[in-house]
């Protein structure tokens, strides 16, 4: 493997062409194992994109996108993280974590709260850079009104905010995961 000389460029999704998509989608796929949705796609979707480069070749990706999400009684522009995902033979080499940095700056820079839905296989990661577990009750605003998601709770984090984390979270309604 060559050293590691990696580029990272932050991309508005109106400046993301569509060769760059298809290879986004192509790496999120691979990194996955096959796991990446058409939803989880479309969820990464319309927001800011940070994509880790070796030379020509994707080996990383996040994607920043904006929530509401209502914590207790009051609505948060949330700034929330799709599609972190590192290229297989690229793992344990800071890409993930150099990302991550981007996307930190993004959300502190643009939104009042940043918050995402970990894998078991990213958590650590999270937590290692100061996200905290959300352990108030998880809700979704359906098209059928507010609906409990206790399945998805052990997974939500919130990063750089002073808020309680027992009140009740709300997310905004969008097909496949909530979270």
């Amino acid at each position: 493997m060559p050293a590691l000389r990696s580029s990272y460029r932050v991309l508005h999704a109106a400046n993301v062409t569509p060769d760059l998509l298809k290879s986004i989608r192509a790496l999120l796929d691979l990194a996955f194992d096959g796991g990446f949705s058409d939803n989880d796609w479309d969820h990464s979707l319309g927001g800011i994109h940070v994509v880790a480069r070796q030379g020509d070749a994707i080996i990383g990706h996040a994607a920043v996108v904006q929530r509401r999400l209502v914590i207790g009684v009051k609505a948060f522009r949330a700034g929330y993280v799709e599609a972190l995902a590192v290229h297989p033979a690229w793992r344990r080499r800071g890409i993930a974590w150099q990302t991550m940095a981007r996307v930190e700056r993004i959300i502190r820079r643009a939104y009042a709260l940043g918050a995402l839905a970990a894998t078991d296989q990213s958590l650590h990661l999270y937590e290692r850079r100061g996200w905290v577990r959300w352990r108030g009750p998880l809700a979704a605003l359906t098209p059928n009104g507010v609906a409990s998601t206790p399945d998805e709770e052990v997974h939500v984090l919130v990063g750089e905010i002073d808020l309680d984390l027992d009140a009740a979270m709300i997310c905004d309604w969008r097909d496949g995961d909530v979270w």
